[in-house]
C-alpha cells in the first residue's frame, strides 16, 4: 500500500466533491466519505487510494457545534498518517466568527494535529477565484469583483463577506497570525521562496497565505509545500486550489500515475433534480430545465420547516412527482426561484413563529428534501440524481445511507458526477451529481441528464 498523500475534511458536500475531483483528475485516486465514518470503514477503503476525504457540514455550524464535530474527525484523519492534512473550505472563504468559523477550525486543528505550521491556499483560477496581495477576487458573469463587492457573496444571508483581505477576515475568527507570500514573491527562485517561507514561520506566524493568479502559481505553491512537508508537519486551510496545487506537482514529478481517461457516462432514462439553492445562477438553470423536458414542482418550504405540516407536504410532493414521472417526465423539485422569491421570507417568518433559528432553517428543509428524494428513489428506481446547493447537498444526501463516493465523470469544474457506495442495495451504485448554487451554465441539468459535456 502506497503512503497516503493527503487527507481532508470538507466543510460541506459540494466542496468536498470538488476536492475529490481535483485530486482524481490529476491521478490521485481518492475516496470521499460522508458523515462520521468509522476507523475500520475508512481504512478498509484505502487499500488502493492515495487520498481520502470526509464530507462534513461545519460550514453551517456554530462554534460549539464545531467543538463537538471537528476534534474526532481531524483526529481520525491524523491517525491515518497522511503526508498532508487539509481543512477544505468554500471557494469564497465565506464564514463568520459565529457560523462556520474557519478560524475556530484552525484553532481546533492546531490542538488536535499539532502541526509545525499552517498554509492557506485559496485561489482556484479554473473556477475564477483569485488571491492578489492577500485579497480575494471572484468571478460573476464575465466580471471579477473583490469579495466584499461581489454581487452575491457580499450579501450572503448567513455569512456575508464584507472584507476582501483574507488575513483581516481570518483575524476576526482566530488570533493565529497569517503572513503573505504575494505574487512578486512567487517570481523568486525556488530556494529564495523556500527561505522566505522559513523566515515567516520563524518570525512567529502560524500560517502563510499564498497569492494565486494562475495555474503556474499553483504549481509553484505545490512544489514549495511538498518540499517543506518532508521535514514539517503541515496543516492546510483553503479551497480545492490546495488539491490542484499538490496533485499537479505530484503528477508532473512522477509521484502519482497519469490519471485515467474519464469517458462520458452517457444519458440516463430519467433524472431527479433536487434544488435548495436561492442563487440567481441556479434559478437560470431551473428555468432552462423546465423549458427542456423537466417537470417542475415548487416545494412549500414554509410547511417543511414545521415537523407536523412537513408530513403532509412531503406526501403532496411525492404524489405529484410520481404522477409526473408516470408521464415520462424528468423531475425537478426546487425550493426557490432565485434570491427574490417570496417563499424565502414566508419560510423565514414561519420558522420564526416556530422558534427556529435562521441558521437551522436550511438544514431542516434540506433534510426534508432528502426524505422526499429517498421515497422517490425507492418508488422509481432512478439511477442518477442531481442535488443543487452546497448546504442542501450536505444534508439531503445524508438521508440516503450513502457512506462514500468516488469520481465517475468530471462534467464541469466543481460539479462532477460521482458513484455512490451504500450498504442499502437500492442506493449502492447510484450516480450522484452535485453543484453549488453559483456553479454551472444554464444547461447544467441537461448535461447531467445526457451524461456528457456540452
Amino acid at each position: 500500500m502506497d503512503p497516503l498523500l493527503l487527507a481532508f475534511y470538507g466543510d460541506d458536500f459540494t466542496g468536498s466533491a470538488d476536492a475529490m475531483e481535483a485530486l482524481t483528475t490529476n491521478g490521485v485516486k481518492t475516496a470521499l466519505f460522508l458523515g462520521h465514518p468509522t476507523e475500520g470503514r475508512l481504512k478498509a477503503g484505502l487499500s488502493d487510494h492515495r487520498a481520502v476525504g470526509i464530507a462534513g457540514t461545519s460550514r453551517t455550524m456554530t462554534r460549539s457545534q464545531m467543538d463537538s464535530e471537528l476534534p474526532d474527525q481531524l483526529a481520525l484523519l491524523n491517525s491515518l498518517e497522511p503526508r498532508l492534512i487539509h481543512y477544505k473550505v468554500c471557494a469564497t472563504f465565506d464564514s463568520s466568527p459565529g457560523i462556520g468559523s474557519i478560524g475556530r477550525a484552525a484553532d481546533i486543528a492546531f490542538d488536535v494535529i499539532d502541526p509545525s505550521c499552517g498554509v492557506i491556499v485559496q485561489g482556484i483560477p479554473v473556477l475564477g477565484r483569485y488571491i492578489a496581495f492577500g485579497n480575494q477576487f471572484t468571478v460573476y458573469g464575465d466580471q471579477r469583483y473583490r469579495l466584499d463587492r461581489h454581487p452575491v457573496m457580499s450579501k450572503h444571508p448567513i455569512t456575508p463577506m464584507d472584507e476582501g483581505d483574507i488575513r483581516v477576515h481570518f483575524a476576526r475568527m482566530s488570533q493565529k497570525h497569517v503572513a503573505l507570500i504575494d505574487l512578486l514573491h512567487l517570481d523568486e527562485s525556488p530556494q529564495s521562496l523556500s527561505d522566505r517561507f522559513d523566515r515567516l514561520i520563524a518570525d512567529g506566524n502560524e500560517f502563510v497565505l499564498f497569492d494565486t493568479l494562475s495555474d503556474e502559481n499553483l504549481y509553484e505553491i505545490g512544489q514549495l509545500i511538498h518540499k517543506k512537508s518532508r521535514t514539517l508537519k503541515i496543516f492546510a486551510i483553503g479551497s480545492s486550489g490546495f488539491e490542484y496545487a499538490m496533485a499537479r506537482f505530484w503528477r508532473a514529478n512522477g509521484l502519482t500515475p497519469e490519471p485515467q481517461q474519464f469517458l462520458s457516462v452517457g444519458p440516463t432514462d430519467r433524472l431527479i433534480v433536487i434544488s435548495g439553492s436561492a442563487a440567481e445562477n441556479t434559478a437560470d438553470q431551473i428555468k432552462y430545465a423546465l423549458a427542456h423536458s423537466f417537470a417542475g414542482i415548487a416545494l412549500k418550504t414554509d410547511q417543511l420547516v414545521d415537523e407536523q405540516a412537513a408530513i403532509e407536504e412531503r406526501n403532496r410532493v411525492t404524489k405529484q412527482a410520481l404522477a409526473r414521472f408516470g408521464e415520462n417526465k424528468n423531475l425537478l423539485l426546487y425550493t426557490t426561484m432565485g434570491p427574490d422569491d417570496p417563499i424565502i421570507e414566508k419560510t423565514l417568518e414561519a420558522a420564526r413563529q416556530l422558534g427556529i433559528d435562521r441558521g437551522e432553517t436550511g438544514k431542516i428543509i434540506a433534510r426534508q428534501q432528502g426524505l422526499i428524494l429517498r421515497t422517490l428513489l425507492e418508488e422509481t428506481g432512478v439511477g442518477r440524481i442531481c442535488v443543487a446547493g452546497g448546504d442542501t447537498c450536505s444534508y439531503t444526501l445524508r438521508q440516503l445511507d450513502i457512506h462514500s463516493l468516488e469520481l465517475l465523470m468530471p462534467l464541469i469544474p466543481a460539479a462532477p458526477i460521482c458513484s455512490a457506495f451504500s450498504d442499502h442495495a437500492g442506493f449502492d451504485g447510484l450516480q450522484v451529481a452535485s453543484k453549488g448554487g453559483q456553479i454551472g451554465s444554464p444547461d447544467y441539468f441537461l448535461q447531467v441528464l445526457e451524461g456528457k459535456r456540452r
